[in-house]
């Protein structure tokens, strides 16, 4: 079973698009183990002691780098730092513990080192997997995720426990018994196929979630769309009309960027985007959000501000853009934006009239000579007063 998962492995980093090096270690800690527990069915079969303790004591270290090789795969799949050191001090444990297990009634210290090692082990990957579904998949139950492996690792320390305050002869009988083997066969594969579908579920988990930005998300910007701008609004809406909270929409228009794209073109169009997207994300608050809405438009929602804020956020944004001077082709472009803003009214007005006012107060901007900030009076959608510096 092992054995063909570790290829399966293999074919997802190749063929399905499995994180490759995720993908190799989990491969590498399937095959691993399938030699490990090889190793350990021929020790049933060995003709001497010391035969049949160094079948097991390298099925033991096998068994260990199978499982370091497992939680090195989820460590680089959830992008956290591993130390060689800790998985060579875990390696050296488990060596040192077969050298004991080969002394005469060693074998349970051997069992309980063994075990208490590879419980550790489970404890490192669960942290990991718990931490990755709270803060990066945001499951409401995260420790659903590394249930296996706390489940593995009481598992584990359990066996160490009892391997150890166990007598030689009841260890030494039940290391004989084939019944036993048989029992942790089952149990072991149980625990290895728990393992395999938690990483099922972490690839599936990663898809879906990439799956999600894409669907929320500008490809070019990298900013939120206009989808998830409207749900964004209409959420600030409802918070507004439960709290009393106020909000405020900026929408900003590149000026002449058509004529930077006949000039330069659009790959060179696209850098400006991108420049304008770093620039409104680098100065507004953690609480706003920022979207792409059209061509070279873009919507800014302002939790809690009014317009008197929503305003002055406007003008630094303006100032910020035609401070810089982007290098396109060799040559200095300046950039200029017109900005509308509109505070929303009150718990009657809906979202297409917020935007209507903010839009008619972006289209006042244009026509009033672009690089200015107009502000829409909530009272009537054509009213507005203006600021700032006219081009």
């Amino acid at each position: 079973m092992q054995a063909v998962l570790a290829v399966v492995w293999l074919l997802g980093a190749r063929v399905a698009g499995v994180q490759r090096t995720a993908a190799l270690y989990w491969a590498a800690f399937a095959l691993a183990s399938a030699i490990s527990f090889v190793l350990l069915i021929l020790a049933r079969q060995g003709s001497t002691p010391s035969q049949i303790e160094g079948l097991r004591a390298c099925g033991n270290i096998i068994g260990v780098v199978a499982f370091i090789a497992l939680q090195r795969g989820v460590a680089r799949f959830v992008d956290q730092p591993t130390q060689a050191r800790w998985d060579l001090l875990a390696i050296a444990i488990v060596v040192g513990a077969s050298a004991i297990g080969l002394m005469p009634d060693g074998g349970r210290l051997r069992v309980g080192i063994f075990s208490a090692t590879v419980g550790w082990i489970f404890l490192v990957m669960a942290r990991s997997l718990h931490a990755h579904a709270r803060d990066r998949l945001h499951l409401r139950r995260p420790w659903l995720l590394a249930a296996p492996c706390w489940c593995a690792a009481a598992a584990a320390w359990y066996r160490a426990l009892t391997a150890v305050l166990s007598s030689a002869q009841l260890s030494n009988e039940a290391a004989a018994s084939i019944d036993l083997d048989v029992r942790a066969a089952l149990v072991y594969m149980v625990i290895a196929l728990a393992f395999h579908a938690t990483l099922v579920s972490l690839v599936v988990g990663r898809l879906l979630a990439e799956l999600r930005h894409k669907a929320r998300h500008d490809p070019l910007t990298g900013l939120l769309n206009r989808r998830a701008m409207e749900e964004a609004i209409g959420t600030q809406m409802q918070r507004g009309r439960r709290t009393g909270e106020t909000h405020s929409l900026l929408m900003l228009d590149l000026d002449h960027f058509k004529s930077i794209n006949d000039r330069f073109g659009h790959s060179a169009g696209d850098l400006v985007l991108q420049h304008v997207a770093m620039v409104l994300q680098a100065n507004v608050r953690k609480i706003d959000h920022v979207a792409r809405v059209g061509g070279e438009e873009f919507l800014v929602l302002m939790p809690g501000a009014s317009l008197d804020t929503a305003r002055a956020a406007a003008e630094r944004l303006r100032e910020e853009l035609a401070a810089d001077s982007l290098q396109l082709q060799a040559t200095s472009v300046k950039l200029s934006v017109s900005i509308g803003i509109a505070q929303w009214a009150d718990h009657s007005e809906d979202m297409s009239r917020l935007l209507v006012r903010v839009d008619t107060a972006l289209y006042q901007a244009k026509a009033q000579g672009r690089n200015c900030v107009i502000a829409s009076d909530a009272d009537d959608t054509a009213g507005v007063s203006s600021v700032g510096l006219s081009a």
